[in-house]
């Protein structure tokens, strides 16, 4: 792969129309924007050389001056469950992690959209570590890629969810860039809308924003008082209170079809006692919802635990004689920290089990 520089172009990086403007500079036909694209994102190639149906000579002159920004440097650790965390290594030399689920007949990947986050919740490791900076669209979709170039025999990509490190509200334009990208059936890589979710630690005023997008929304609740909201999520809370969030929800606009999902982390003796369970079912009452219960994932350094099955279990049907559909996502990838709330620590010496680690160099 020819190595970026400030002087070459990254067409990975350009969006459709800034694509078409580039190819339109060079005198070439409008259609070579297409096909360009369709070899970045349909055929994840690395080099000019392969993109067989431009002129030799224009191949040339894209070795010459431009690049294909990809990351070249990726770390996968293999849990034993057979999920598969990806550590990517950017080009300014940041580290950021997406992780591919296996699970029946779905086969998820969990996208990052931030280095670090800019958030604070007390539950997830990534908002330990601070915010580095945004990513930008084009290492978004550098993670698909990546997970496309390591699937095996006849597996695909059924379901991407936007619940890695960062709060992709707070980076929504290379977010809805990427999608975009994603969805695009011409020369993207054709992903429906309904396979996307994008999710949301409660950045309120940006809520509206997504439904443009036509991709499945989920909210972080975790809390049913802005007291224990405070407590565990400090900085969302402070952006916007719980009945700012709850009010956005309610007036965003849902296809008949669709539904909203809230997602509940369990935290034992915090937030997963019966009164908890009794105050998230007024609070949803009227919306069109399920909630996704997730036990609290363990690591270094939290100073909270995972409950016990039974209390899990208790909250789940109080839920559910509540006439609120509950439903609770099992845990994928705890031993290699690539579990919900885990991502966010490059090292790994203290994940419970001992890895099975694979590094590559693309």
């Amino acid at each position: 792969m020819i190595q970026p520089s400030a002087s070459r172009v990254n067409l990975l990086a350009l969006p459709q129309p800034a694509m078409a403007t580039f190819v339109a500079s060079l005198g070439w036909p409008a259609y070579r924007a297409s096909q360009i694209l369709r070899w970045l994102y349909q055929e994840r190639v690395r080099t000019f050389a392969e993109m067989s149906n431009l002129p030799q000579k224009d191949r040339e002159h894209l070795t010459a001056s431009c690049s294909i920004e990809r990351a070249s440097d990726v770390q996968i650790f293999s849990s034993q469950d057979g999920t598969k965390k990806f550590v990517l290594t950017l080009a300014d030399g940041n580290q950021v992690e997406c992780v591919l689920i296996p699970d029946e007949d779905r086969l998820t990947l969990c996208l990052s959209t931030q280095v670090g986050c800019t958030l604070d919740c007390g539950f997830c490791l990534t908002g330990t570590l601070g915010l580095k900076r945004n990513l930008r669209a084009h290492e978004i979709i550098d993670q698909v890629l990546l997970a496309q170039d390591h699937l095996v025999d006849d597996q695909r990509l059924t379901n991407l969810v936007f619940m890695g490190m960062g709060e992709p509200l707070a980076n929504l334009d290379a977010v809805a860039d990427a999608v975009t990208r994603l969805t695009d059936q011409d020369w993207g890589l054709g992903f429906s809308g309904r396979r996307i979710t994008i999710s949301t630690a409660g950045l309120a005023s940006r809520i509206k924003d997504v439904a443009p997008l036509k991709v499945n929304l989920a909210i972080s609740l975790n809390a049913t008082t802005d007291e224990l909201r405070n407590q565990i999520m400090p900085a969302a809370n402070r952006l916007h209170s719980l009945q700012a969030l709850l009010a956005a929800c309610r007036a965003y606009p849902l296809a008949e079809r669709d539904r909203l999902t809230f997602e509940y982390v369990l935290l034992a003796d915090v937030n997963d006692r019966p009164e908890d369970a009794t105050r998230l079912i007024k609070l949803l009452r009227g919306l069109r919802c399920k909630v996704n219960l997730i036990a609290f994932n363990p690591f270094p350094g939290s100073p909270y635990r995972r409950p016990s099955d039974a209390a899990i279990d208790a909250f789940q049907n109080t839920l559910r004689k509540g006439h609120v559909d509950a439903y609770l996502r099992r845990s994928r990838g705890r031993d290699v920290l690539g579990a919900c709330g885990q991502l966010g620590r490059i090292e790994l010496n203290n994940a419970p089990v001992a890895l099975t680690q694979i590094q590559t160099r693309c």
